[in-house]
């Protein structure tokens, strides 16, 4: 019975990797140049027959932050991994500077874009071969200034091989909120032109979080941002809230225009608010 059930896994994964292997491959364009935002155009999209984003259209000018907020499953991550080219768009276009994302060179693309997500990922070579991912060329006094940036200096000052601490042995791990911080000093290092952000900080103590909100502020300074709101007080000050609700958007604005429409975000708000006072009543407790 046992090795019947190992069977049927294996099945289960090959059919995995066969569904992958039949996506086509994504078509990339020779455009480079771009100085502009982010639009999205009657863009929707499916997993298979699941239809997560149902004719979606916004912008992100030049220089702004707009945040992206609703309940889990809503589509806020999808619509940020089409911005980022991870998925073409069934139906509708994704531009960027006024050019269809698909365009794009695809090096000149990635160059573009810097995304932090949810689940940071450091890969097993040493720190300084991780940042430098986000820029090859960088000398020792940028990858010094993006760590400081990021709020990752007091980790690498704490390793006894600092930069040259290779990730993944030896026991050399770091928390969810730790990893993040690193990932974003990569992305401090990068300087691109677009970001992406996962604020997602639900499995970090509350010193990393506050670290990790701060550096997404510094981060998004004077770029082209997209940013998915998990915890409601990073949007306060954002120039546009989309609140996303079954893959449309359901309602924009600016945070005092949204509380006073008294609908979902108002809802969202409450809920939020309540959370933390009951966090910070249990503390006291």
């Amino acid at each position: 019975a046992t090795i019947s059930q190992y069977l049927y896994f294996a099945e289960l994964a090959l059919d995995k990797i066969e569904d992958i292997l039949e996506y086509d491959e994504m078509a990339y364009g020779k455009e480079d140049q771009t100085i502009g935002g982010i639009e999205f155009k009657n863009v929707s999209f499916s997993y298979g027959s699941e239809k997560v984003l149902d004719n979606i259209s916004f912008k992100v000018n030049r220089g702004e932050t707009v945040a992206l907020v609703g309940r889990s499953g809503s589509g806020k991550t999808t619509i940020a991994r089409l911005a980022a080219r991870f998925y073409d768009a069934d139906e509708g276009e994704v531009l960027l500077g006024g050019s269809n994302i698909k365009e794009y060179d695809k090096t000149s693309l990635m160059r573009k874009i810097s995304f932090v997500f949810q689940n940071a990922r450091l890969f097993k070579m040493s720190l300084r071969e991780n940042l430098l991912c986000g820029k090859e060329d960088a000398i020792d006094k940028e990858i010094e200034q993006a760590l400081f940036d990021a709020g990752a200096k007091e980790i690498v000052d704490g390793l006894k091989d600092g930069l040259e601490t290779v990730y993944g042995t030896k026991g050399t791990y770091f928390s969810g909120g730790e990893a993040q911080r690193l990932v974003i000093a990569r992305a401090f290092l990068k300087d691109a032109e677009y970001v992406i952000l996962d604020e997602a900080t639900a499995f970090a103590d509350p010193e990393n979080e506050r670290i990790i909100q701060e550096s997404f502020k510094k981060l998004a300074e004077n770029k082209t941002t997209l940013l998915i709101a998990h915890r409601l007080s990073t949007v306060v000050n954002a120039d546009k809230i989309l609140v996303i609700e079954k893959g449309r958007i359901a309602e924009e604005g600016k945070h005092e225009a949204l509380l006073e429409k008294n609908g979902i975000y108002k809802s969202l708000w409450d809920e939020y608010r309540r959370s933390v006072n009951w966090k910070i009543g249990g503390k006291n407790d």
